[in-house]
Protein backbone atom coordinates (compact mmCIF):
# COMPACT_ATOMS: atom_id res chain seq x y z
CA UNK A 1 0.00 0.00 0.00
CA UNK A 2 1.33 3.44 -0.92
CA UNK A 3 1.74 6.05 1.85
CA UNK A 4 3.30 9.50 2.08
CA UNK A 5 6.34 9.02 4.32
CA UNK A 6 9.50 10.90 5.18
CA UNK A 7 12.74 8.98 4.81
CA UNK A 8 12.99 8.59 8.59
CA UNK A 9 9.41 7.28 8.79
CA UNK A 10 10.14 4.84 5.96
CA UNK A 11 13.13 3.51 7.92
CA UNK A 12 10.96 3.09 11.03
CA UNK A 13 8.42 1.11 8.97
CA UNK A 14 11.27 -1.05 7.69
CA UNK A 15 12.40 -1.83 11.24
CA UNK A 16 8.94 -3.22 11.97
CA UNK A 17 8.73 -5.17 8.73
CA UNK A 18 12.20 -6.67 9.32
CA UNK A 19 11.04 -7.76 12.79
CA UNK A 20 14.06 -6.16 14.46
CA UNK A 21 14.29 -7.46 18.03
CA UNK A 22 16.51 -4.78 19.64
CA UNK A 23 16.88 -1.06 18.82
CA UNK A 24 19.35 0.97 20.84
CA UNK A 25 19.97 4.57 19.84
CA UNK A 26 20.77 8.08 21.00
CA UNK A 27 19.01 11.04 19.34
CA UNK A 28 20.87 13.46 17.08
CA UNK A 29 19.61 15.78 14.34
CA UNK A 30 18.58 14.81 11.64
CA UNK A 31 18.31 11.16 12.72
CA UNK A 32 16.13 11.80 15.80
CA UNK A 33 12.75 11.18 14.19
CA UNK A 34 13.80 7.62 13.23
CA UNK A 35 14.08 6.57 16.86
CA UNK A 36 11.15 8.79 17.92
CA UNK A 37 8.93 6.96 15.44
CA UNK A 38 10.23 3.56 16.65
CA UNK A 39 9.61 4.57 20.28
CA UNK A 40 6.04 5.64 19.43
CA UNK A 41 5.32 2.36 17.64
CA UNK A 42 6.75 0.38 20.59
CA UNK A 43 4.75 2.40 23.13
CA UNK A 44 1.56 1.82 21.13
CA UNK A 45 2.22 -1.91 21.05
CA UNK A 46 2.51 -1.90 17.25
CA UNK A 47 6.16 -2.97 17.27
CA UNK A 48 7.46 -5.98 19.20
CA UNK A 49 10.94 -4.56 19.57
CA UNK A 50 13.02 -4.07 22.73
CA UNK A 51 13.81 -0.32 22.61
CA UNK A 52 16.78 0.64 24.79
CA UNK A 53 17.48 4.27 25.66
CA UNK A 54 21.16 4.92 26.10
CA UNK A 55 23.42 7.79 27.20
CA UNK A 56 25.65 8.22 24.11
CA UNK A 57 26.34 6.95 20.61
CA UNK A 58 29.41 5.01 21.77
CA UNK A 59 27.24 3.18 24.28
CA UNK A 60 24.52 2.78 21.67
CA UNK A 61 26.81 0.81 19.36
CA UNK A 62 28.20 -1.17 22.32
CA UNK A 63 24.64 -2.08 23.34
CA UNK A 64 23.64 -2.96 19.76
CA UNK A 65 26.74 -5.14 19.34
CA UNK A 66 26.06 -6.93 22.64
CA UNK A 67 22.48 -7.60 21.56
CA UNK A 68 23.68 -8.94 18.20
CA UNK A 69 26.11 -11.27 19.97
CA UNK A 70 23.19 -12.94 21.73
CA UNK A 71 21.81 -13.85 18.31
CA UNK A 72 18.99 -11.32 17.92
CA UNK A 73 18.37 -8.96 14.99
CA UNK A 74 19.70 -5.55 16.11
CA UNK A 75 19.53 -2.02 14.69
CA UNK A 76 20.65 1.50 15.47
CA UNK A 77 20.73 4.90 13.76
CA UNK A 78 22.85 8.01 14.04
CA UNK A 79 24.32 11.05 12.26
CA UNK A 80 27.49 13.10 12.01
CA UNK A 81 29.27 13.58 15.37
CA UNK A 82 27.33 10.61 16.72
CA UNK A 83 28.81 8.35 14.02
CA UNK A 84 32.26 9.79 14.74
CA UNK A 85 31.74 9.05 18.46
CA UNK A 86 30.94 5.42 17.54
CA UNK A 87 34.18 5.01 15.59
CA UNK A 88 35.91 2.64 18.03
CA UNK A 89 32.84 0.42 18.33
CA UNK A 90 32.35 0.28 14.54
CA UNK A 91 35.63 -1.66 14.37
CA UNK A 92 34.53 -3.97 17.20
CA UNK A 93 31.24 -4.71 15.45
CA UNK A 94 32.83 -5.57 12.11
CA UNK A 95 35.77 -7.44 13.69
CA UNK A 96 33.26 -9.53 15.66
CA UNK A 97 31.41 -10.29 12.37
CA UNK A 98 28.09 -9.01 13.73
CA UNK A 99 25.23 -8.56 11.21
CA UNK A 100 24.06 -5.21 12.61
CA UNK A 101 22.22 -2.78 10.36
CA UNK A 102 22.56 0.95 11.04
CA UNK A 103 21.12 3.99 9.28
CA UNK A 104 23.36 7.04 9.10
CA UNK A 105 21.46 10.19 8.18
CA UNK A 106 24.16 12.34 6.59
CA UNK A 107 25.14 15.58 8.30
CA UNK A 108 28.39 17.53 8.01
CA UNK A 109 31.05 16.97 10.68
CA UNK A 110 32.05 19.99 12.81
CA UNK A 111 33.76 22.22 13.55
CA UNK A 112 32.16 24.64 12.94
CA UNK A 113 28.70 23.32 13.89
CA UNK A 114 26.49 22.54 10.92
CA UNK A 115 23.16 20.70 10.70
CA UNK A 116 22.98 20.09 6.97
CA UNK A 117 23.86 17.19 4.73
CA UNK A 118 27.15 16.25 3.14
CA UNK A 119 28.96 12.89 3.01
CA UNK A 120 31.88 13.67 5.32
CA UNK A 121 30.51 11.63 8.25
CA UNK A 122 29.87 8.34 6.42
CA UNK A 123 32.86 8.50 4.08
CA UNK A 124 35.21 9.13 7.01
CA UNK A 125 34.19 5.65 8.25
CA UNK A 126 34.93 3.86 4.97
CA UNK A 127 37.77 1.76 6.48
CA UNK A 128 35.90 0.43 9.53
CA UNK A 129 34.83 -2.85 7.91
CA UNK A 130 31.18 -1.85 7.38
CA UNK A 131 29.37 -2.24 4.09
CA UNK A 132 27.92 1.10 2.94
CA UNK A 133 24.77 1.49 0.80
CA UNK A 134 23.68 4.99 -0.35
CA UNK A 135 19.99 5.67 -1.07
CA UNK A 136 18.42 8.31 -3.31
CA UNK A 137 14.66 7.96 -2.55
CA UNK A 138 12.56 7.18 0.52
CA UNK A 139 11.32 4.00 -1.18
CA UNK A 140 14.90 2.90 -1.58
CA UNK A 141 15.56 3.62 2.13
CA UNK A 142 12.79 1.22 3.20
CA UNK A 143 13.68 -1.46 0.65
CA UNK A 144 17.39 -1.24 1.40
CA UNK A 145 16.79 -1.77 5.10
CA UNK A 146 15.03 -5.06 4.36
CA UNK A 147 17.72 -6.13 1.89
CA UNK A 148 20.50 -5.06 4.27
CA UNK A 149 19.53 -7.57 6.95
CA UNK A 150 19.59 -10.39 4.35
CA UNK A 151 23.00 -9.24 3.18
CA UNK A 152 24.47 -8.71 6.66
CA UNK A 153 23.23 -12.07 7.96
CA UNK A 154 24.62 -13.86 4.90
CA UNK A 155 28.09 -12.31 4.83
CA UNK A 156 28.29 -11.75 8.61
CA UNK A 157 29.39 -8.14 8.38
CA UNK A 158 27.54 -5.00 9.51
CA UNK A 159 25.79 -2.75 6.98
CA UNK A 160 25.48 1.04 7.10
CA UNK A 161 22.56 2.49 5.13
CA UNK A 162 23.28 6.10 4.20
CA UNK A 163 20.64 8.73 3.42
CA UNK A 164 20.98 12.49 2.93
CA UNK A 165 19.85 14.50 5.94
CA UNK A 166 16.68 16.58 5.43
CA UNK A 167 16.69 15.96 1.65
CA UNK A 168 15.38 12.44 2.37
CA UNK A 169 15.03 12.25 6.15
CA UNK A 170 12.43 15.04 6.47
CA UNK A 171 10.90 15.16 2.99
CA UNK A 172 7.72 13.20 2.19
CA UNK A 173 7.48 10.96 -0.85
CA UNK A 174 5.05 8.20 -1.89
CA UNK A 175 6.37 4.91 -0.52
CA UNK A 176 5.00 1.49 -1.35
CA UNK A 177 4.99 -0.28 2.03
CA UNK A 178 5.25 -4.05 1.46
CA UNK A 179 2.92 -6.55 3.07
CA UNK A 180 4.39 -8.07 6.26
CA UNK A 181 3.81 -11.62 5.03
CA UNK A 182 5.82 -10.90 1.86
CA UNK A 183 8.70 -9.48 3.92
CA UNK A 184 8.56 -12.49 6.27
CA UNK A 185 8.96 -14.81 3.28
CA UNK A 186 11.87 -12.74 1.92
CA UNK A 187 13.58 -12.20 5.29
CA UNK A 188 13.17 -15.22 7.60
CA UNK A 189 14.14 -14.99 11.31
CA UNK A 190 17.87 -14.67 11.96
CA UNK A 191 19.53 -17.87 13.13
CA UNK A 192 22.97 -17.04 14.56
CA UNK A 193 25.70 -19.64 14.10
CA UNK A 194 27.29 -18.62 17.42
CA UNK A 195 25.74 -16.60 20.21
CA UNK A 196 26.31 -15.58 23.82
CA UNK A 197 24.41 -18.29 25.65
CA UNK A 198 25.24 -19.55 29.14
CA UNK A 199 23.77 -22.94 28.19
CA UNK A 200 26.32 -23.32 25.38
CA UNK A 201 29.50 -21.38 26.29
CA UNK A 202 31.93 -20.07 23.66
CA UNK A 203 34.87 -17.67 23.90
CA UNK A 204 34.54 -14.45 21.85
CA UNK A 205 37.26 -11.95 20.91
CA UNK A 206 40.08 -13.71 22.73
CA UNK A 207 43.58 -12.19 22.34
CA UNK A 208 44.71 -13.27 18.85
CA UNK A 209 48.33 -13.69 17.83
CA UNK A 210 49.58 -11.90 14.72
CA UNK A 211 49.03 -14.80 12.35
CA UNK A 212 45.44 -15.42 13.47
CA UNK A 213 44.71 -11.68 13.47
CA UNK A 214 45.94 -11.30 9.89
CA UNK A 215 43.96 -14.35 8.73
CA UNK A 216 40.80 -12.91 10.27
CA UNK A 217 41.31 -9.57 8.52
CA UNK A 218 41.93 -11.28 5.18
CA UNK A 219 38.84 -13.44 5.59
CA UNK A 220 36.71 -10.38 6.40
CA UNK A 221 38.14 -8.55 3.35
CA UNK A 222 37.38 -11.48 1.05
CA UNK A 223 33.88 -11.89 2.48
CA UNK A 224 33.19 -8.19 2.03
CA UNK A 225 34.21 -8.41 -1.62
CA UNK A 226 31.71 -11.27 -2.05
CA UNK A 227 28.97 -8.87 -1.02
CA UNK A 228 28.83 -7.30 -4.51
CA UNK A 229 27.55 -10.52 -6.08
CA UNK A 230 25.52 -11.42 -2.99
CA UNK A 231 23.60 -8.15 -3.15
CA UNK A 232 22.86 -8.77 -6.83
CA UNK A 233 21.45 -12.20 -5.97
CA UNK A 234 19.37 -10.70 -3.15
CA UNK A 235 18.18 -7.94 -5.51
CA UNK A 236 17.03 -10.52 -8.05
CA UNK A 237 14.87 -12.24 -5.44
CA UNK A 238 13.63 -8.88 -4.17
CA UNK A 239 12.67 -7.89 -7.73
CA UNK A 240 10.70 -11.11 -8.16
CA UNK A 241 8.80 -10.51 -4.91
CA UNK A 242 8.33 -6.73 -4.83
CA UNK A 243 8.89 -5.68 -8.50
CA UNK A 244 11.66 -3.22 -7.58
CA UNK A 245 15.46 -3.36 -7.71
CA UNK A 246 18.34 -0.90 -7.59
CA UNK A 247 21.63 -2.71 -8.31
CA UNK A 248 25.02 -2.03 -6.78
CA UNK A 249 25.23 0.96 -9.12
CA UNK A 250 22.86 2.60 -11.57
CA UNK A 251 23.86 3.67 -15.08
CA UNK A 252 21.63 6.33 -16.69
CA UNK A 253 22.08 7.13 -20.40
CA UNK A 254 25.77 6.22 -20.36
CA UNK A 255 26.06 4.11 -23.53
CA UNK A 256 26.56 6.99 -25.98
CA UNK A 257 27.59 9.68 -23.46
CA UNK A 258 30.38 12.20 -24.16
CA UNK A 259 30.68 12.83 -20.44
CA UNK A 260 29.49 10.82 -17.44
CA UNK A 261 29.00 12.18 -13.93
CA UNK A 262 29.57 9.81 -11.00
CA UNK A 263 27.79 10.58 -7.72
CA UNK A 264 26.20 9.27 -4.52
CA UNK A 265 22.84 9.71 -2.83
CA UNK A 266 19.79 11.90 -3.29
CA UNK A 267 21.45 14.52 -5.51
CA UNK A 268 21.57 11.95 -8.30
CA UNK A 269 17.82 12.49 -8.82
CA UNK A 270 18.54 16.12 -9.76
CA UNK A 271 21.44 14.97 -11.93
CA UNK A 272 19.04 12.82 -13.99
CA UNK A 273 16.90 15.90 -14.72
CA UNK A 274 20.03 17.81 -15.78
CA UNK A 275 21.12 14.92 -18.02
CA UNK A 276 17.71 15.02 -19.73
CA UNK A 277 17.93 18.80 -20.21
CA UNK A 278 21.47 18.62 -21.61
CA UNK A 279 20.40 15.97 -24.09
CA UNK A 280 17.60 18.30 -25.26
CA UNK A 281 20.36 20.87 -25.84
CA UNK A 282 22.39 18.37 -27.87
CA UNK A 283 24.97 17.35 -25.21
CA UNK A 284 25.34 13.61 -24.68
CA UNK A 285 25.51 13.45 -20.87
CA UNK A 286 25.11 10.43 -18.57
CA UNK A 287 25.13 9.44 -14.91
CA UNK A 288 26.48 6.62 -12.78
CA UNK A 289 24.99 6.53 -9.30
CA UNK A 290 27.09 4.47 -6.90
CA UNK A 291 24.74 2.71 -4.50
CA UNK A 292 27.22 0.30 -2.91
CA UNK A 293 30.28 2.25 -1.78
CA UNK A 294 31.76 -0.52 0.41
CA UNK A 295 32.74 -2.87 -1.03
CA UNK A 296 33.43 -0.54 -3.95
CA UNK A 297 32.07 -2.10 -7.18
CA UNK A 298 35.26 -1.32 -9.11
CA UNK A 299 34.92 -3.94 -11.84
CA UNK A 300 31.35 -2.96 -12.65
CA UNK A 301 32.27 0.73 -12.74
CA UNK A 302 35.18 0.00 -15.11
CA UNK A 303 32.83 -1.86 -17.46
CA UNK A 304 30.64 1.25 -17.75
CA UNK A 305 33.44 3.82 -17.97
CA UNK A 306 35.65 1.72 -20.28
CA UNK A 307 34.78 3.64 -23.43
CA UNK A 308 34.29 7.09 -21.89
CA UNK A 309 36.63 9.99 -22.62
CA UNK A 310 35.76 12.20 -19.65
CA UNK A 311 34.28 11.51 -16.22
CA UNK A 312 33.13 14.17 -13.73
CA UNK A 313 32.89 13.17 -10.07
CA UNK A 314 30.54 14.94 -7.65
CA UNK A 315 32.50 14.99 -4.39
CA UNK A 316 30.38 15.82 -1.34
CA UNK A 317 33.27 15.09 1.03
CA UNK A 318 36.94 16.04 0.90
CA UNK A 319 40.04 14.33 2.27
CA UNK A 320 42.13 17.32 3.27
CA UNK A 321 45.43 17.31 1.44
CA UNK A 322 44.34 14.59 -1.00
CA UNK A 323 41.14 15.82 -2.71
CA UNK A 324 37.57 14.60 -3.18
CA UNK A 325 36.94 11.28 -1.43
CA UNK A 326 34.72 9.72 -4.10
CA UNK A 327 37.00 10.78 -6.97
CA UNK A 328 39.90 8.97 -5.28
CA UNK A 329 37.84 5.77 -5.29
CA UNK A 330 36.86 6.24 -8.94
CA UNK A 331 40.46 6.83 -10.02
CA UNK A 332 41.66 3.76 -8.12
CA UNK A 333 38.94 1.65 -9.71
CA UNK A 334 40.02 2.78 -13.19
CA UNK A 335 43.74 2.20 -12.69
CA UNK A 336 43.66 -0.85 -10.41
CA UNK A 337 43.05 -3.47 -13.09
CA UNK A 338 46.02 -4.88 -15.08
CA UNK A 339 43.94 -5.38 -18.22
CA UNK A 340 42.47 -1.90 -18.11
CA UNK A 341 45.93 -0.26 -17.97
CA UNK A 342 46.54 -1.20 -21.58
CA UNK A 343 43.63 0.97 -22.67
CA UNK A 344 43.25 4.72 -22.63
CA UNK A 345 41.68 5.62 -19.30
CA UNK A 346 39.17 8.48 -19.22
CA UNK A 347 40.14 11.83 -17.76
CA UNK A 348 38.63 12.18 -14.28
CA UNK A 349 37.55 15.63 -13.05
CA UNK A 350 36.72 16.20 -9.37
CA UNK A 351 34.11 18.81 -8.41
CA UNK A 352 33.91 19.41 -4.66
CA UNK A 353 30.57 20.90 -3.65
CA UNK A 354 27.56 20.53 -1.35
CA UNK A 355 29.71 20.68 1.80
CA UNK A 356 27.73 21.68 4.88
CA UNK A 357 24.50 21.39 2.90
CA UNK A 358 25.39 23.92 0.19
CA UNK A 359 22.66 23.72 -2.47
CA UNK A 360 23.67 21.67 -5.49
CA UNK A 361 21.45 23.33 -8.07
CA UNK A 362 20.58 22.19 -11.61
CA UNK A 363 22.49 25.24 -12.91
CA UNK A 364 25.61 24.18 -11.00
CA UNK A 365 25.34 20.60 -12.28
CA UNK A 366 24.90 21.84 -15.86
CA UNK A 367 28.06 23.93 -15.46
CA UNK A 368 29.96 20.87 -14.15
CA UNK A 369 28.95 18.85 -17.22
CA UNK A 370 29.84 21.64 -19.67
CA UNK A 371 33.18 22.48 -18.02
CA UNK A 372 34.10 18.81 -18.23
CA UNK A 373 33.03 18.52 -21.88
CA UNK A 374 35.04 21.62 -22.86
CA UNK A 375 38.15 20.79 -20.79
CA UNK A 376 41.18 20.56 -23.08
CA UNK A 377 43.40 18.50 -20.74
CA UNK A 378 43.72 16.82 -17.34
CA UNK A 379 42.61 18.67 -14.22
CA UNK A 380 45.55 19.73 -12.02
CA UNK A 381 43.50 20.45 -8.89
CA UNK A 382 39.90 19.65 -7.82
CA UNK A 383 37.39 22.34 -8.72
CA UNK A 384 35.55 23.83 -5.72
CA UNK A 385 32.00 24.78 -6.76
CA UNK A 386 30.66 27.28 -4.22
CA UNK A 387 27.70 28.73 -6.15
Amino acid sequence: MKELLTGNEAVARGIGLARVEVVSAYPITPQTSVVEEVAKLCAAGKLKTRYIRIESEHSSMACTAAASMTGVRAFTATSSQGLAYMHEMLHWASGSRLPIVMVNVNRALGAPWNLWSDHSDSLSQRDTGWLQLYCHTNQECLDTLIQAFRLAETVLLPVMIVMDGFILSHTMEPVDVPRPEDVDAFLPPYEARYRLDPREPHVFNILADSRDFMRMRRQAHEDMNRAVELLEDIELEFQNTFSRSYGVLEAYLTEDAEVVLVGLGATCGTVKDVVDELRRQGFKAGLVRIRMFRPFPARKLREILLNQKKVAVLDQAVSMGAGGTLSQEVKQALFDDPHFRTREAPLVFSFITGLGGLDITPEMLERIFKETIHASGPQEEPCWMED
